[in-house]
C-alpha cells in the first residue's frame, strides 16, 4: 500500500495483485493514518491498482486467536474510517467483494465504474458474514441484505448506487479519475472543520431516535453558529 500526501489530500493506493486483498498489516497501516492523520490533511482518497478494487481479506488464520485477530483488524479499520476527521473517498475502478465492499460502505464518498460489481461470497465457503451484516441492513434494507449475503449474487454498480452504497457511477476508468478529481477539489474548497463536524453529527444522530436527534441537533446548531460568528 502506498501513501502520498499533497495539498491536504492523502492518496492511498492498494497494490496487491491480482485480488488486492487486505492483510492484518495493511488494515493496521490504514487505521493509523485514519486515526492520526498528518497535520493539514483533509481528504483521504483510496484507489487500487489493477483490474479489481478489493476482493476481501487474507484468510490466513487457523486458530481461534488468529481468526479473532484478523476480524478485530477489520473492525478497527472500519471503525476508524467512520470516526476519522478526514473526508474519505473511494475510487472504485473494478469489482469489490467482502471486506472490499465494507470499506466502500464505510467511506464518506464512493464512485465506481459501471462494470464494477459488489458481492459477498462468504456463503460459498459456509460462512455468515457477521461484519458485513453489522452495517449492510442499514444501507440496503433487511431483505436486500439477506438476499445478497444468502446467495452471493453480484450487485451491479448502478443498483449499488440506487441502494446508497455509491454516490455516482461513471462509464470508464478515465471518467472515474476525472470525476473523483472534481469531487476532491470541491471538498477541498470547503472547511475541514465543518466537514469533521458533519461527520460527527451524522454518526451521533444516527445512533439516536428522531426526537433525541432533534434535541441534540439544537445544541449542535447553537455551538456551531457561535463558533462561526467568532471566526
Amino acid at each position: 500500500m502506498r501513501f502520498e500526501t499533497t495539498d491536504g489530500v492523502i492518496r492511498v493506493e492498494l497494490d496487491r495483485p491480482p485480488q488486492n486483498l487486505f492483510s492484518v498489516e495493511l488494515c493496521d497501516e490504514l487505521t493509523v493514518v485514519l486515526n492520526d492523520p498528518p497535520p493539514g490533511a483533509h481528504v483521504l482518497r483510496l484507489s487500487a491498482a489493477g483490474d479489481v478494487f478489493c476482493l476481501g481479506r487474507d484468510r490466513g488464520g487457523s486458530t481461534p486467536s488468529e481468526v479473532r485477530a484478523e476480524a478485530e483488524a477489520l473492525a478497527r479499520v472500519t471503525r476508524a474510517a467512520r470516526r476519522t476527521r478526514l473526508v474519505t473517498v473511494a475510487e472504485v475502478q473494478g469489482d469489490a467483494a467482502g471486506f472490499g465492499v465494507g470499506l466502500v460502505a464505510a467511506f464518506d464518498v464512493a464512485v465506481a465504474v459501471r462494470p464494477a460489481t459488489f458481492r459477498f461470497p462468504e456463503v460459498g465457503i459456509g460462512l455468515a458474514p457477521a461484519l458485513v451484516l453489522a452495517w449492510l441492513p442499514r444501507v440496503a434494507g433487511r431483505r436486500e441484505a439477506f438476499w445478497l449475503t444468502a446467495t452471493g449474487e453480484p450487485l451491479p454498480a448502478v443498483r449499488a448506487a440506487e441502494l446508497g452504497l455509491l454516490n455516482e457511477v461513471v462509464d470508464t476508468r478515465e471518467e472515474l479519475t476525472e470525476r473523483v478529481d472534481e469531487m476532491v477539489a470541491q471538498l477541498r474548497s470547503r472547511s475541514p472543520r465543518v466537514h469533521a463536524e458533519i461527520k460527527d453529527m451524522l454518526r451521533a444522530f444516527g445512533e439516536l431516535g428522531d426526537d433525541s436527534a432533534l434535541d441534540a441537533s439544537v445544541d449542535r446548531l447553537v455551538v456551531g453558529s457561535l463558533r462561526r460568528t467568532e471566526s
